[in-house]
C-alpha cells in the first residue's frame, strides 16, 4: 500500500500505540514492520490471531510473557563458541521460561474453550527445562553468580569468608598494637590488600609494604609483614573464584550453544506472541472488534470510532458503501466532521486490513482493498511554488495513475482552491472517471453542483455532517442519503443579523436553489430514518438466523449426548447382569458338586428354588433396563400450565406448559429444550409454593435460556446501561445465581457507568472485577439475589 496514504492517514501513530504494549525491541520491530497485507487468507488468518488473543485475555488473563527479553544475539554469539556474561545468561533463562509457561498456558481439558491458532503455534514450543534450571540455579543477577552454581565455587567462596575472617581479626590486633603510629584507628583495602594509614614520620616503624599515599603525603598505607602470606592467599583464592567463574559461564555457554537452533526457534515463536498480544491489549484498550472482510468490495462499519479521538469525545459513525451505491458525497459546514469521517473511513479499513481489531459495532464489515488513496489535508509546498490546488492536483494526477476496481480513494474538499464553477466540473469529472473504473469513493465538499449531481446519479449517494441550529454547534453525525446545507442564513440569524439583510441576502438566491434547500428539508425527515431502520432491520435479522442456528446445534448435541448416555447407561447394566447370571450359575454349580460328595437330596431341591428366585429377580431388573419408564413417584392426574414435574427419563425436573392433546402428551421445557413427552411418563414433584410461583410465572412469561454473561463491549454507556438492565431481569427471571458483564477494559468509562448503575438495582446481592482466569478488569462479577 503507498506510504502517502499511510502517513495522511495516521497509521503510524496506531503502530506508536500498539508499541507500548509490546515487552521486547523485537516486537517492537515487528510493529514498526506491519503494514496491510496482500492476500485476503492472510488477512483473516492474522484477524483471528488478534482476535483470538483478546479472547484469551478477557477469559484468562494476560499471557506468562514475564521476563521476556530480546536474546538473539548472546544465541548467535554461543552458537559461534562465544563465552556468555551473567546478564546475557540471565536473559536466555528467562526467555526458555517464558517458553515453557506459555505452552503450560495453552494447555486445556476438553471441555475448555479452544484456541487453534494460537494454539498451534504454542505447539512450537519446546521448553529446555534442564538449560533453564541450570542457568536459574547459577545466575543470580546480572553480574552475580550463586554459590550453587558449582561445588568447586562454594569451597573457594567458603574458604574466602574464613581467610578474610581471619585476616580482619589479625589487622585488629595490628591496629590497637600501632595504635600511636597510625593516622586512624583503622584498616582499609588497596588493591584487594588489608593495609593500615601509617602517618610519614613512623613509616619505619611498622614494617610492611607500601602499597599507596594520600595525596598531602602525611599517610602511607602499609600491609604489615605479618599479614603478606595471609593476604596473598586471599588473593590466590580469588583469582581461583575468578577462573571458576569463567569456567561456569563457558560451561553454561556451550550447553546454550547446543540448543541453539531450538532456542531461536522458542525465541522467535515468543515474539510472535509478544507482537500478538501487543495488537490484543491495544484491541482491548479501544473495545475493538474483528471485523467482516468482504472480497465484492462492500462495506458497512456500525459505530464506527477514530482510534486517535478520545473515546469521551469520539462520535460514531455509520457508514456503508458498495451495495446500493459505490461513490458517497459528503457535505455540510466546515468543522462538522466531515474530514474526520473519511480519515475513520480509510483507518480502519487499513487497521483491519493489516490485522489489527477495529473500534466498532458487532457485524461491522470492511472490503477488501489492495489500495486506499487519500488526498486529505493542504499540503502546499512553498518550496515547489505550488499553490493549493496545484497541489491536491498533483496528488490526484498520481492517485489517477493507479486506482483500480480494488481501491477506495477518499478526497477532502475535492475541487476545492480554484473558481467554484470550474472545480466542480472538474471534480465531477474526476469522480465520474474514476467511478467507472469501478473504485469505491468518498468525497467531501461544499459545491451545491456535487450534491445535484450525487442525487441524479445512479451509484451516488450524499450524506451530510448534523449541525444544530439551536446551539450553532455540530453533532459530528453523519446522515447518508441526505445532502448537507451550509446554514448559512439561520446561523446569521441566530448570531444577531438584522432581518432584512438576511431577507436581501435571498432575493440573490434562485428559485431553484431555495426549492433546493426545501428538498433537502424533506429528504432529511423522511428518506433517513427508512434507510436506517431498513438496515437495522436487516442486521436483526441476520443475528436472530445465527441464534436460531447455534440453539439448533446445541439441541442437536444435547439430543444425541442424552441417546448416548442411554446406550451406554443399558450397555454396561447389560454387562452386571450377565455376569451376574455367570456368577450365581457358578455357584449353584459348585454346589451341585458338594451335593455329589453328600449333600441330601432335599438340599438340591431346596438350593433349585434359591437359584429360581435368584434367575426370576435378575430376569425382572434386566426387563426394567429396557423400560425407559420409571414407576417411582405419583403420576399426575391433573395438569395446570406452570406445573413442575419429574422426568425419570431425564432425571430432570421440567415444567408443564401445553394441555395434555389426544395422543396423551404434553409439551415441557427442560432447560433450553421444549420436549413433548407422554403424561404418563411424568411424576410429581415435591417442589414448594415458592417454586411452583416462580416457574409458573417463567412460563407465563415465555422466557427462553439465558446465557450466564452479556457482552456490551462495543456500546456507549447510555446503551450498554439499558441492555444491562434489561439482561439482569431476564438473569433473575431465569434464576441465574451468578452472571458475568463484559465492558471491556478501555478507559474506565463503560464499567463505571455499569457499576453506578448495579449499586441500585434492585434485583443485585453483590458484584466485584473479575479475578485471574475470569476476564480479569474487563469484566464484572454480579451476585443476583435469590
Amino acid at each position: 500500500m503507498n506510504e502517502r496514504s499511510l502517513r495522511v492517514l495516521e497509521f503510524n501513530k496506531i503502530k506508536e500505540k500498539i508499541k507500548k504494549y509490546a515487552r521486547t525491541n523485537a516486537g517492537k520491530d515487528l510493529v514498526d514492520k506491519l503494514e496491510p497485507y496482500n492476500n485476503l487468507y492472510e488477512i483473516n488468518n492474522k484477524l483471528e490471531d488478534t482476535n483470538e488473543a483478546l479472547e484469551i485475555l478477557i477469559s484468562k488473563g494476560n499471557p506468562p510473557l514475564e521476563g521476556l527479553a530480546d536474546t538473539h544475539e548472546g544465541i548467535e554469539r554461543a552458537k559461534k563458541g562465544g563465552t556468555l556474561s551473567p546478564e546475557q545468561l540471565l536473559r536466555i533463562g528467562g526467555m526458555l521460561r517464558a517458553s515453557r509457561t506459555m505452552k503450560e498456558f495453552f494447555k486445556r481439558d476438553e471441555v475448555e474453550r479452544s484456541y487453534p491458532r494460537l494454539e498451534d503455534l504454542a505447539y512450537i514450543l519446546v521448553p529446555v527445562k534442564t538449560l533453564e534450571e541450570e542457568i536459574e540455579r547459577a545466575i543470580v543477577s546480572e553480574d552475580e553468580i550463586s554459590d550453587k552454581a558449582s561445588q568447586t565455587l562454594y569451597n573457594i567462596r567458603r574458604s574466602l569468608k574464613e581467610k578474610n575472617s581471619s585476616v580482619r581479626e589479625k589487622i585488629s590486633s595490628i591496629v590497637k598494637s600501632n595504635s600511636k603510629y597510625l593516622q586512624d584507628d583503622l584498616y582499609t583495602m588497596r588493591g584487594d590488600r588489608y593495609v593500615i594509614p601509617v602517618k610519614s614520620e613512623y613509616k619505619s616503624q611498622v614494617p610492611g609494604l607500601v602499597h599507596d599515599q594520600s595525596s598531602t603525603g602525611a599517610t602511607f598505607f602499609i600491609e604489615p609483614m605479618s599479614l603478606v602470606n595471609l593476604n596473598n592467599e586471599i588473593r590466590e583464592l580469588v583469582l581461583k573464584e575468578k577462573a571458576e567463574i569463567e569456567r561456569i559461564l563457558s560451561e553454561l555457554s556451550s550447553k546454550v550453544k547446543l540448543n541453539g537452533e531450538q532456542c531461536l526457534s522458542n525465541l522467535k515463536v515468543l515474539i510472535e506472541f509478544d507482537f500478538i498480544f501487543a495488537k490484543a491489549k491495544y484491541a482491548s484498550a479501544l473495545n475493538a472488534i474483528k471485523p467482516i472482510v468482504t472480497e465484492d468490495g462492500t462495506f458497512s462499519i456500525l459505530s464506527g470510532r477514530h482510534p486517535l479521538i478520545a473515546g469521551d469525545k469520539v462520535v460514531p459513525s455509520d457508514v456503508y458503501l458498495g451495495k446500493e451505491f459505490t461513490t458517497l458525497m459528503i457535505t455540510g459546514p466546515n468543522t462538522g466532521g466531515k474530514t474526520v469521517t473519511i480519515k475513520t473511513v480509510g483507518l480502519l479499513h487499513i487497521m483491519g486490513l493489516s490485522g489489527l481489531l477495529i473500534p466498532a459495532r458487532d457485524n461491522s464489515s470492511i472490503a477488501f482493498f489492495t489500495e486506499v488513496f487519500a488526498d486529505i489535508g493542504d499540503e502546499q509546498s512553498i518550496e515547489q511554488s505550488l499553490s493549493t490546488f496545484s497541489s491536491h492536483m498533483t496528488n490526484i494526477v498520481e492517485i489517477m495513475k493507479h486506482v483500480d476496481d480494488k481501491s477506495l480513494v477518499l478526497f477532502d474538499e475535492l475541487g476545492a482552491g480554484t473558481d467554484p464553477t470550474e472545480g466542480a466540473a472538474l471534480a465531477v469529472s474526476i469522480l465520474e472517471t474514476l467511478k467507472n473504473r469501478g473504485a469505491k469513493l468518498i468525497a467531501t465538499t461544499h459545491y451545491s453542483e456535487l450534491k445535484a449531481y450525487a442525487i441524479k446519479t445512479e451509484g451516488v449517494e450524499n450524506a451530510s455532517v448534523e449541525f444544530d441550529i439551536e446551539t450553532l454547534r455540530p453533532t459530528y453525525r453523519l446522515l447518508i442519503g441526505v445532502p448537507g446545507k451550509s446554514n448559512a442564513f439561520e446561523i446569521s440569524k441566530r448570531l444577531g443579523l438584522v432581518e432584512g439583510v438576511i431577507k436581501r441576502a435571498k432575493e440573490y438566491i434562485s428559485e431553484e436553489n431555495l426549492q433546493f434547500e426545501n428538498l433537502i428539508r424533506e429528504l432529511q425527515e423522511k428518506s433517513i430514518v427508512a434507510k436506517q431502520e431498513a438496515r437495522e432491520a436487516k442486521i436483526i435479522k441476520k443475528e436472530a438466523e445465527e441464534l436460531k442456528k447455534k440453539y439448533e446445534e446445541k439441541l442437536e448435541k444435547l439430543d444425541n449426548t442424552r441417546e448416548k448416555a442411554y446406550m451406554d447407561a443399558r450397555r454396561e447394566a447389560k454387562e452386571i447382569i450377565s455376569e451376574a447370571k455367570d456368577e450365581a450359575d457358578e455357584i449353584l454349580k459348585a454346589m451341585r458338586e458338594l451335593e455329589k460328595l453328600g449333600i441330601s437330596g432335599g438340599g438340591r431341591h431346596r438350593l433349585e428354588e434359591e437359584r429360581k428366585k435368584l434367575k426370576a429377580n435378575l430376569e425382572e431388573r434386566e426387563k426394567g433396563i429396557h423400560n425407559t419408564k420409571e414407576n417411582e413417584g405419583e403420576a399426575i392426574t391433573k395438569v395446570t400450565l406452570g406445573m413442575e414435574a419429574l422426568l425419570p427419563s431425564l432425571n430432570q425436573k421440567v415444567i408443564i406448559i401445553s394441555m395434555p392433546d389426544n395422543k396423551g402428551e404434553v409439551q415441557v421445557e427442560a432447560g433450553i429444550m421444549k420436549i413433548n413427552v407422554k403424561l404418563s411418563d411424568l411424576r410429581k414433584t415435591k417442589a414448594t409454593k415458592e417454586e411452583k410461583v416462580r416457574r409458573k410465572r417463567e412460563v407465563k412469561l415465555n422466557l427462553s435460556s439465558v446465557e450466564s454473561r452479556v457482552d456490551l463491549r462495543g456500546l456507549d454507556a447510555e446503551e450498554a446501561c439499558y441492555k444491562a438492565d434489561k439482561y439482569l431481569d431476564d438473569a433473575y427471571m431465569a434464576n441465574l445465581g451468578e452472571v458475568t458483564i463484559v465492558h471491556g477494559k478501555g478507559t474506565g468509562i463503560l464499567r463505571k457507568a455499569i457499576n453506578d448503575m448495579l449499586k441500585r438495582h434492585p434485583h443485585v446481592k453483590a458484584y466485584r472485577l473479575g479475578a485471574y482466569g475470569e476476564g480479569g478488569d474487563g469484566v464484572t462479577m454480579v451476585e443476583l439475589k435469590a
